[in-house]
């Protein structure tokens, strides 16, 4: 075993112990820097020596019963492949193998919206691995249309192409299916049937029912009160929520054999006509609103308008993913991304991480004078990551800590937002930023091409901006 192998083993061994042990691990999930663990009793978790341990960047134990562990990427996925050895699951056992306690502690869920918003990052993390990989594919693939325009004559182009488009229409056409499955997991239903709800939503067949209902608009199909894909993400997710609970209620009800034929029947059935007939043309609402919000701001004719929405989008970003709240704005990428294909709000948050590194390496050169060799070696193992777009260890490990840097990195970071919305960049996805996004920002008025450039200046800006006032608000101390 490696020193590194062993470090993690020991991190993660420390990690269980300090959330009461394995027996009180309900689950446990990562996304690209975070562990995210749910357990079975709140007050055993020891959230002061689990902020103490050496690797942790940060611990947030906001809710009863769930604690997420910033430890950085690559280590969070490493230290989840422990907790897999030790038997820790990732989704809660099934209702039967759940326990009374565990039952009453599960459920047992605080209001508020970082709650709310909490659980679209519990849903969405498992995904994220494939939403990446299906907007990198559609930005290689918008890159290959833009500067090779007789791709098509090459068999070998053309089956690239092919396969990269053909990646993203994985993704696309099956989000609602792939959320749908994470969902019922999270909300404790049949997994199965939360997929087979969510990927209705995509199917010709609502259109076929739309029509026979009355319910099809023939002249506008998109102003339809149902039809295909309406209420997208959002209404997956929200039926699945429903379907559980009609679920529970049926399982209560039939035993025995009876059960494993009845029981999925039943309830995929019944959830079905609640989420035609009610979910999907509310959500529908819903979505439709959420989109045109964020048009009137990111998609505006008026370019000051635009300039303002970046700003102040890029300059609150990191705070928001400080609080975890940045979880919520999933909703608003899914809902670009099912209804027009590309993502405009995206390519201004993604400045954020470029004025931290700019507020880094201001701070790097004061520590460089004064000597002060912690912090330098804090900032260099930090960079890196925060150059190719993961802010978390620079939040935690440098800026949010000295206060004022985490001020000055949102403000610089702004001027970027700004100019990158006033000039349309869109990206294909979410979640890559940093130097990795340039090749999701292939969307937009001006071509692929010019969408990456456009892209890699607004980074450059950024940085310029955190850097320059970050410097000057440590001459002034």
């Amino acid at each position: 075993m490696s020193t590194e192998s062993g470090q993690i083993t020991d991190l993660a061994g420390k990690i269980v112990e300090y959330c009461g042990g394995r027996e009180n691990i309900l689950c446990a999930i990562n996304c690209m820097t975070r562990v995210r663990i749910t357990t079975v009793r709140d007050n055993v978790i020891r959230t002061d020596e689990l902020g103490a341990l050496d690797g942790v960047l940060r611990v947030e134990h906001e809710r009863e019963n769930y604690v997420e562990i910033v430890v950085g990427p690559g280590k969070s996925r490493e230290c989840i492949e422990v907790l897999r050895r030790m038997g820790i699951p990732e989704a809660p056992e099934t209702e039967e193998g759940i326990s009374e306690e565990q039952e009453t502690h599960h459920n047992d869920q605080e209001k508020g919206i970082r709650r709310f918003l909490g659980f679209f990052g519990q849903i969405f993390a498992p995904l994220i691995p494939g939403i990446i990989a299906a907007g990198l594919c559609a930005g290689f693939a918008g890159l290959i249309s833009q500067v090779i325009p007789g791709f098509k004559d090459s068999k070998a182009l053309n089956v690239i192409y092919q396969m990269l488009n053909g990646v993203n229409a994985t993704l696309i056409t099956f989000l609602t299916a792939w959320a749908g499955y994470r969902a019922a997991e999270i909300f404790g239903g049949t997994p199965i049937l939360g997929g087979m709800l969510g990927m209705f939503t995509t199917l010709g067949n609502v259109d076929e029912i739309s029509k026979l209902l009355g319910l099809y608009n023939e002249a506008q199909p998109l102003d339809a009160i149902l039809r295909t894909g309406r209420g997208g993400v959002l209404a997956a997710i929200a039926g699945v929520w429903i379907m559980c609970q009609i679920e529970k209620g049926i399982r209560k009800r039939i035993k025995g054999a009876f059960d494993v034929v009845f029981s999925p029947l039943l309830t995929i059935l019944v959830s079905l006509v609640l989420y035609l007939l009610v979910i999907m043309p509310v959500l529908g609402l819903v979505s439709t609103g959420l989109c045109r919000a964020v048009e009137v701001v990111s998609m505006s004719e008026n370019p000051v308008i635009r300039m303002i929405g970046g700003f102040i989008g890029a300059a609150i970003f990191l705070p928001m993913v400080a609080m975890g709240m940045h979880h919520g704005l999933i909703a608003l990428y899914s809902v670009q991304l099912e209804t027009i294909g590309y993502v405009t709000l995206y390519p201004a948050l993604a400045m954020a991480g470029a004025g931290q590194v700019g507020a880094a390496l201001a701070l790097a050169v004061r520590a460089r004078k004064k000597g002060d060799r912690k912090l330098l070696r804090v900032i260099n193992g930090a960079l890196p990551a925060g150059v190719l777009g993961v802010g978390e260890p620079l939040i935690y490990g440098v800026t949010m800590p000295l206060g004022k840097p985490f001020i000055t990195a949102g403000i610089g970071a702004g001027f970027g937002g700004a100019f990158v919305m006033l000039m349309r960049v869109a990206s294909t996805t979410w979640g890559p930023s940093g130097l990795l996004g340039a090749f999701v920002m292939t969307e937009g008025p001006h071509g692929a091409v010019a969408s990456v450039g456009y892209y890699l200046i607004g980074l450059l800006i950024s940085c310029v901006g955190g850097y320059v006032l970050t410097y000057l608000s440590m001459k002034k101390t």
